[in-house]
């Protein structure tokens, strides 16, 4: 396929420029940044701006025509980045232009980034059972979070006036780069470090396997994943730490010593994802 990676020069979107290029997918990065690889042809675009969001997707000159897909990753990537409104403003109005830009463009295949954040993160309200799925809220508790409920609704919609568009939402969880992991070991020492969301995290490769297993899945309309890696990032066993954070919460099974408290069941089930890296394989 042709795709256009949007935010293609972020810590998500590099890795997955990286494995499309593997796969030998044909790829253009979207973003204000350069690219990592010079292999790849790029655009500057700022996303906000509808007319670059349309020029983006129906074709630059010198670099790529109209794409078979979009990957959607650029947006402020975490709350706090710049003051409420401002995220609200630049993100909300950012995956609106991507959307109605691939609509206008006649792109059936889009797959872009939510976030772990609608689940109801961070948890200084206890979720109302653990493993928590697709099926717990939407629970936004900052700007950014509500960012993302909205886009889930926009996706919705948009699914919904174009029959045969396939719109699939990933809600990621904290990605992480290798270099990251040296500091996990010291997560044990406190566990309310990251409490925060569960204890969860997700590989930027398997975040881009993710990626991949949504543009090639066949089906269509709006469609949403939770997307982590297997484990938690913690030493301790899932079952003591809920048991000490989450006293009184539901466990809907029988947890594995370490498996993640963001059920990853649906996308194993549906896009045939699993997590291929686990930060226990680097430290």
């Amino acid at each position: 396929m042709r795709i256009v990676v949007t935010g293609g020069s972020g810590k998500l979107g590099r890795a997955v420029v990286d494995r499309l290029v593997a796969s030998g997918h044909e790829v253009a990065v979207v973003d204000l940044a350069a690219p990592h690889r010079t292999d790849v042809p790029a655009t500057r675009a700022d996303l906000s701006d509808y007319g670059q969001a349309v020029g983006a997707l129906t074709g630059v000159d010198d670099r790529w025509g109209t794409p078979d897909a979009v990957v959607h990753l650029a947006a402020l990537p975490a709350p706090g980045l710049r003051p409420d409104a401002a995220l609200f403003h630049n993100n909300v109005t950012t995956t609106y232009n991507v959307f109605r830009a691939a609509q206008l463009a006649g792109i059936d295949k889009v797959v872009w980034a939510s976030s772990e954040t609608v689940l109801g993160l961070p948890f200084e309200t206890p979720p109302d059972r653990l493993p928590v799925d697709e099926d717990t809220g939407p629970n936004p508790e900052s700007s950014y979070s509500l960012c993302k409920t909205l886009e889930e609704e926009m996706a919705r919609q948009f699914a919904r006036w174009r029959p045969g568009l396939s719109i699939i939402g990933l809600r990621f969880s904290n990605v992480m780069d290798v270099e990251d992991y040296a500091r996990f070991p010291s997560f044990d020492a406190d566990a309310t470090l990251r409490r925060w969301n569960a204890w969860a995290y997700i590989d930027a490769r398997d975040g881009a396997q993710a990626v991949e297993r949504a543009l090639l899945h066949d089906g269509t309309g709006a469609e949403l994943f939770v997307i982590a890696n297997a484990d938690t990032v913690m030493s301790r066993s899932s079952a003591e730490l809920v048991a000490e954070q989450f006293p009184g919460v539901p466990v809907t099974r029988e947890l594995g010593e370490h498996e993640t408290l963001l059920s990853i069941d649906r996308a194993r089930q549906v896009l045939a994802y699993e997590p291929e890296h686990s930060w226990r394989n680097h430290i």
